[in-house]
């Protein structure tokens, strides 16, 4: 038995099914719904392709990459990612993943450190120059990063840092990216101060009340952070092109170049393997971590 309701008035109207009406109202927002999914699926295709195709052409021949805009190749060629590891007699990516990680992993835990550090000083402590240190770390953060190159260039090589991962590590245990400080700044603010004070009242001390009430708290922020610089790092080529100049010293990055400018015939089905490789710990990572991610990154919008 259907429920209907009747409009009286002047203008009275033709009994309505309520059911239609909301049977009807399901199927447009099924349909737009469908829609919706249909275009992020197109979207999503167009985006993957490129990485679908990197990954099929790793197994093609030089003369099938040019020839063939398909992801899947004629002839499966799995040799290809054995001689893009040893892609020079004396060295092996195990070596370059070895000195990327020397890189990257003291990068990524000095700028956790450094930069949680910072940002509580500038988010709960007052002290004298506190606005001028601020506007001048606000300052570095707009300052292109070209300007300085020179100046860092010319004080490590005063300090015999060149040829050493020290100018590519240590600037980062010295809160170097602002942006992170900034980040977490303001993470820091959408914290409610009585956590620390009652922290204060069991007796913790400040640098106690940091890690035990304010970075439990603060962890996706934290893992941002750490995801971004490791990606950051891990795709780095100018710095250690600037700083690094021993072939045994060279992270994939620079190790990608060296064997293209090495070889009279550039083998990109190899070039090709070699970047899935230097691609990999990063995509690991990011879906590892990705629960995380979303949540620093979704989290200073929501305290607003």
């Amino acid at each position: 038995m259907s429920t209907t309701i009747e409009k009286t008035g002047p203008d009275e109207m033709k009994p309505l099914d309520i059911k239609k009406v909301f049977a009807k109202r399901a199927r447009k927002r099924a349909f737009n719904s469908g829609i919706r999914y249909f275009l992020l699926t197109v979207v999503g295709i167009f985006m993957l392709y490129p990485l679908l195709w990197l990954f099929g052409a790793s197994f093609k021949s030089n003369t099938e990459i040019f020839t063939s805009i398909g992801f899947i190749p004629k002839h499966f060629d799995f040799s290809t990612y054995i001689r893009a590891w040893q892609p020079t007699p004396e060295y092996s990516f195990t070596r370059f993943f070895i000195n990327t990680f020397l890189i990257v992993i003291p990068r990524v835990i000095g700028a956790i450190i450094s930069c949680t550090l910072t940002a509580y000083g500038f988010a709960r402590f007052k002290f004298k120059g506190k606005g001028v240190l601020f506007a001048l770390l606000m300052g570095t953060l707009f300052l292109p990063n070209v300007v300085v190159y020179i100046p860092q260039f010319l004080l490590f090589q005063q300090l015999g840092w060149l040829d050493t991962y020290n100018p590519l590590t240590i600037p980062q245990c010295l809160a170097f990216d602002t942006f992170f400080v900034f980040m977490l700044i303001q993470f820091i603010r959408g914290i409610p101060v009585e956590l620390e004070q009652a922290a204060y009242i069991d007796g913790c001390n400040s640098v106690q009340a940091l890690w035990y009430v304010i970075v439990p708290v603060l962890m996706p922020a934290i893992i941002c952070v750490g995801l971004f610089q490791f990606m950051w790092s891990m795709n780095d080529f100018f710095g250690p092109l600037l700083y690094i100049s021993s072939v045994d010293k060279y992270p994939i990055a620079l190790a990608l170049r060296m064997v293209m400018d090495a070889s009279s015939e550039i083998k990109w089905n190899e070039v090709i393997a070699m970047n899935l490789f230097s691609l990999a710990p990063s995509l690991i990572l990011f879906f590892a971590a990705q629960k995380y991610f979303v949540e620093g990154v979704t989290a200073g919008s929501l305290k607003g």
